[in-house]
């Protein structure tokens, strides 16, 4: 199992850092091709992209350094959190394809988070 959730922490970290990046530093490349990125104040498309950075890293950084690696549950957790705040968003705009990312992502972090809490801990 631990092996399992390595794995999905990677590619998740991967991801978010992805979308992070290009909604917190690449801002008027993302607005042209994401509609709802047009739709948020530059700041706030800044602040969720830094959001998701950072949990980028908190799935990471502290299993893998073995610093308080309770974090990396937490971080999940929050991502997931993050992620579910995006599907309420994206369905009341019916922005299908972004809602399904955002739910496919939402429930793998959420797994992630269920995983280092109670089936793998670190």
């Amino acid at each position: 199992m631990n092996v399992v959730l390595w794995i999905a922490q990677v590619l998740l970290a991967l991801a978010f850092l992805g979308a992070g990046y290009d909604q917190a530093v690449n801002y008027d490349d993302a607005r042209r091709r994401l509609a709802w990125v047009a739709a948020v104040p530059r700041g706030l498309a800044a602040v969720l992209g830094a959001l998701e950075i950072l949990g980028a890293i908190g799935l990471i950084v502290p299993a893998w350094s073995g610093v308080m690696p309770w974090l990396t549950a937490v971080a999940a957790l929050a991502l997931a959190i993050l992620m579910g705040l995006a599907v309420i968003f994206h369905a009341r705009r019916h922005e299908i394809p972004q809602l399904a990312f955002s739910g496919i992502f939402g429930v793998a972090a959420a797994l992630v988070a269920l995983g280092r809490f109670l089936w793998s801990p670190f």
